[in-house]
This record gives structure tokens, C-alpha cells and sequence, in this order.
């Protein structure tokens, strides 16, 4: 057991030391300046054979939609440690996760919303698969982060580690519903030799490793605050 403490501990310091290393810092500003160089400067603003400055956004949609679902798997894997070995660190990275994850997809919704008006001359299509399975992924982790805000420190917080180990369910479904089910308009783009958006591959990596770079840092921000919070709860606990 003890030993098994100690490894946990270790691994919950190499994530610190990851997620507030100068590397993760520096390479989100760094690739971030690249990103947006390479998409105003180099990316084409012809793609599905329209041409419009809107299809850029493709360049941050597109790593938005990858990130959301390494989000919700960090609430997932937060969950399952939570439940399986308690310890308030898998708690905080859990709903950091969630949080993020949330955040992001209501940007994808957005920024796909956006791009769809254009390519789709549709700002919404219930028939599509993928965006009516997406739209019921943010349901529901908006009422994961309902549950969890819910819950009291130290008591009932497992109810929100159930719900999010349950609810991720729903993610593998959203992201394969394009090959599993007829699309309406999302084609698959991963693997996909027919697709017929045309977008640059090493404008798309640089985005998506910027974006990815930032979301460790944020999740370092978030999980700080809810270090801080527990203090403040720890000190009023004391001076009661």
C-alpha cells in the first residue's frame, strides 16, 4: 500500500512539473504566433470549392473538436482514480478536465456554427449525426459541472466522479457517429482519401499542437485555483 502511495505521489509531481514547466509556457506562445502566421500568411481560403475567409477557422475548429475529447478523457481518467484511490488531486484534475473540456466544446459548436453558415449555408442541421450527437455531449457535461458544483468537499463529491466516468460513454459515440452513421454534411477527415475539404496538414499539426500546449497550462491554472480554494476552506474550517 505504501508503495503504491508512492507512486501515485510521484506521478501526481510529474504532472506538476509537466504542466508548469517554461516548455509547455513558451511552446503554447511560441507555436501560437507559428499558428496564426501560417493560417493568415500561407493557409488557402478555398475549401468544399468555396472561397471565403471563414474557412480558416477550420485551422482552430478542428484541434477545438480533438481537444475536447482529450478534455473529457482527462475527466474520465480523473473519475476512475478518484473512485479507485481518492486523493483530492484526481478530484481537481477531473473537474479541471471537465471545465476545459465544457469550454471547448461550446467553442467547436461556435466556431463550426460559423464556418457551416458559409460551406453549409446552414448555421445548424439536426439531420447531421455528428453535430446532434455533439450537442448531447455538452448536455451533458453541462450537467456534470451542475452535479459537481452540487456537491460539498469531502462528502459527497463521488456522486460527480460516477457521473463523469458514466457520462464519457457518450464521447467515443459523437466522434466515430461519421463513420458508424451516414453524415449529412461532416465528412471524416482523419483517414479519409475522398474528403474533399482542402486543408493544409502542417498548418493544421502547428494549430493543434498551440492549442494542446495551452490547454496543459490552463489545466495547470485550474488545478492551482482549486488547490488555493481548498486552503481558504481548510483555514475557515480551522479558525471555526
Amino acid at each position: 500500500m505504501r508503495a503504491l502511495s508512492r507512486r501515485l505521489g510521484s506521478l501526481i509531481a510529474l504532472l506538476h512539473r509537466v504542466m508548469w514547466s517554461r516548455v509547455v509556457r513558451w511552446g503554447a506562445f511560441v507555436s501560437g504566433l507559428v499558428s496564426l502566421t501560417l493560417v493568415f500568411g500561407f493557409a488557402s481560403r478555398t475549401m468544399y470549392g468555396i472561397e471565403h475567409g471563414i474557412n480558416l477557422i477550420a485551422y482552430w475548429h478542428i484541434p477545438l473538436a480533438f481537444l475536447t475529447a482529450l478534455a473529457l478523457s482527462t475527466t474520465f481518467v480523473g473519475s476512475v482514480l478518484y473512485l479507485k484511490y481518492e486523493g483530492r488531486f484526481w478530484n481537481r484534475l477531473a473537474h479541471s478536465g471537465g471545465e476545459l473540456g465544457f469550454l471547448f466544446a461550446t467553442l467547436t459548436l461556435i466556431t463550426g456554427s460559423m464556418w457551416g453558415r458559409i460551406v453549409w449555408n446552414s448555421w445548424w442541421e439536426w439531420s447531421d449525426v455528428r453535430l446532434v450527437t455533439f450537442l448531447m455531449v455538452w448536455f451533458i457535461y453541462a450537467g456534470y459541472l451542475v452535479v459537481y458544483a452540487s456537491t460539498e468537499r469531502g462528502s459527497d463529491e463521488r456522486f460527480a466522479a460516477v457521473y463523469g466516468t458514466v457520462a464519457f460513454v457518450t464521447v467515443p459515440i459523437t466522434y466515430t457517429a461519421g463513420r458508424l452513421w451516414t453524415p449529412t454534411f461532416h465528412e471524416p477527415t482523419i483517414a479519409n482519401s475522398s474528403v474533399s475539404a482542402n486543408i493544409d496538414p502542417l498548418t493544421l499539426v502547428v494549430s493543434l499542437i498551440a492549442l494542446g500546449l495551452l490547454y496543459v497550462y490552463l489545466m495547470a491554472v485550474r488545478i492551482r485555483l482549486h488547490e488555493l480554494e481548498d486552503r481558504v476552506v481548510f483555514r475557515k474550517e480551522e479558525v471555526a
